[in-house]
């Protein structure tokens, strides 16, 4: 019976997109979405590249960071496994997540696209295939998912997909944790690839001693390492202008630095742009500072350091704070930070904030102002001080950079010899103090360094360099 042209032309599409879905996975992905009105965004398909040339033998290690909520598990982990079957006949492959109630929740999207695409695909699922973590293909392909402390003992895999070992920040908090992830991956799951397979590793970054971090710094194999944070940073791998989001049709800026606000800053760097800290700190070790109750002991020199914004907050930008930390050294020869004021405003407000905390504090408390070089910094000082009157005005002049003129405060907190009254400001201060110098501000940092630094002016007989400024 003789087909008419448009059955024909039909029959030529099927078999032409048969082939590309088989041979391309940027092709396969489109395919899938189309019923979905979505198509894979800058970052997937970078993502599609490297999962094709994974598949293709040109590398055999993948490792792969991004943010949550940037669909990474949907490609790696959904589209990517029933990609590859079609590529690999008889093949077996490990899906492995931090809990089994995952891994079979991604065993169950793979095996529901099979069995919608399998005319595409070229291959059915086998007639037992009722199991989420476990089933076979027409083709001889296997597929087992577990979870990190599930037994893969008697199974051999060509492809292992690790998809988040690591399940919140607290879990990675725990070496015990790290320790039996990293033991697993090592002793367990490993040992059951076959010659020649390949590891894909897809996850969020949620410590510095994490899978990813170990692999990276101590495993002699050589991983493609692809890591894109929320928002870009120097050399992206996608092109993006610094500070630019990863997926802006889907999370825009604006949305971001929202989602940078709620979760925190430990929690942003980390999870968000891919750059763990450690729970502790960089430079400055904050588990030595330790909270006291309000003293009300006046008897230690005492002085407020402001560090100076003058940007407005509006819209979806992220100005640097007004900061003022009150700080206090004790005759003991300890520090102890009793106050912070942090805010944005008009430079109007900023005066009325800084003279409202000069009145608070009386005039035996020293206030700090750092100078800027030049005329326009000097006329800042002046003009302060005119407003100050009665009251000790420091103004310092600033060199070498910021980390170098912290170090001495450093050091000071490593000896646990800072301390901090218990208030409202605390976590802010200390997130502050322990991202630094990595952290997005380091406006209370600068401040706290301005403190201990006039402190140290003021109480050393030798330099002492403050006098008591009065109206002009």
């Amino acid at each position: 019976m003789q087909r008419s042209l448009p059955e024909w032309q039909q029959l030529g599409h099927e078999s032409k997109l048969h082939t590309s879905v088989r041979t391309d996975l940027l092709d396969w992905a489109v395919h899938v979405l189309k019923d979905s009105a979505q198509t894979p965004a800058s970052h997937h398909r970078l993502l599609l590249r490297e999962l094709q040339a994974l598949s293709q033998g040109s590398i055999d290690r993948l490792l792969v960071h991004m943010p949550p909520g940037s669909a990474k598990s949907t490609y790696a982990s959904t589209f990517f496994p029933a990609w590859w079957f079609a590529q690999h006949p008889g093949s077996s492959v490990i899906a492995a997540s931090h809990t089994e109630s995952l891994a079979a929740h991604f065993g169950r999207r793979v095996r529901a696209l099979i069995a919608t695409e399998q005319s595409r695909l070229g291959y059915e699922l086998h007639k037992s295939a009722k199991s989420a973590v476990q089933w076979r293909l027409s083709n001889g392909g296997e597929y087992f998912a577990t979870g990190t402390r599930g037994s893969v003992i008697g199974r051999r895999a060509d492809l292992i997909i690790v998809d988040d070992p690591i399940g919140s920040l607290a879990q990675a908090d725990r070496a015990t944790d790290r320790d039996r992830v990293w033991d697993w991956f090592r002793s367990d799951l490993t040992t059951r690839l076959k010659p020649n397979g390949r590891i894909l590793i897809v996850m969020t970054r949620w410590h510095e001693d994490d899978l990813a971090g170990r692999l990276t710094d101590h495993a002699n194999d050589n991983w493609r390492v692809v890591n894109l944070p929320a928002l870009a940073e120097d050399n992206d791998q996608l092109g993006r202008a610094v500070g630019e989001p990863l997926w802006p049709e889907w999370e825009d800026l604006a949305s971001l630095n929202r989602k940078r606000a709620s979760v925190g800053e430990r929690t942003w760097l980390t999870a968000y742009q891919q750059s763990p800290r450690p729970l502790d700190g960089g430079l400055f070790k904050i588990g030595s500072i330790m909270p006291v109750d309000r003293s009300e002991r006046a008897d230690g020199l005492t002085v407020r350091a402001w560090d100076l914004a003058a940007t407005i907050a509006t819209g979806a930008n992220d100005p640097d704070w007004t900061v003022g930390v009150k700080l206090r050294v004790e005759r003991t020869g300890q520090f102890l930070v009793l106050d912070v004021i942090r805010m944005r405003g008009s430079a109007r407000q900023i005066e009325q904030t800084i003279v409202g905390a000069a009145q608070m504090d009386g005039t035996s408390v020293h206030i700090g102002f750092p100078e800027d070089p030049g005329q326009a910094g000097k006329s800042q000082v002046s003009h302060y001080v005119g407003l100050l009157a009665g009251y000790h005005v420091v103004a310092t002049r600033e060199s070498g950079s910021k980390v170098l003129r912290a170090q001495p405060l450093s050091s000071q907190i490593e000896n646990g010899n800072l301390s901090v009254v218990r208030a409202d400001w605390n976590r802010s201060f200390l997130d502050e103090l322990r991202d630094f110098p990595f952290g997005r501000k380091d406006d209370q940092v600068d401040a706290l360094v301005r403190a201990f630094t006039t402190l140290n002016s003021l109480s050393g007989p030798t330099r002492k360099i403050a006098i008591p400024f009065l109206s002009r």
